[in-house]
């Protein structure tokens, strides 16, 4: 699917501190309908279509992708440090591959 990802959180927040946290990802999101340059013929559709994160275990984000979405998926949104733990990221294709990958947070 395509390399590590890159993520970006803090690695220590303050209890009840809200804070960012973004997600993006390499992948080229073929639609289904562009034609390739050498063949001629259609690309089949392969997109990323779930991508969830969870803190300790629990959803905490989650979002159904479509074929509208541009490449390198990327997303920002903030969670609130609740305990020290494990943030854990999920990207799932057309194929059922998936990647994932995580980051400790300390919350004090």
């Amino acid at each position: 699917m395509s390399t590590e990802p890159k993520i970006r959180i803090p690695e220590q927040v303050k209890k009840g501190e809200i804070f960012p946290v973004k997600a993006m990802i390499k992948h080229s999101m073929q639609n289904g309908r562009r034609l390739d340059k050498e063949t001629g013929e259609i690309i089949p559709r392969l997109i990323i279509n779930k991508f969830i994160c969870k803190y300790n275990g629990r959803e905490a984000f989650a979002v159904d992708l479509h074929t509208s979405m541009s490449a390198n998926p990327y997303f920002s949104f903030f969670l609130k440090g609740a305990q020290s733990g494990k943030i854990t990221f999920e990207w799932v294709d057309d194929n059922g591959e998936s990647i994932s990958a995580s980051r400790n947070i300390n919350v004090q």
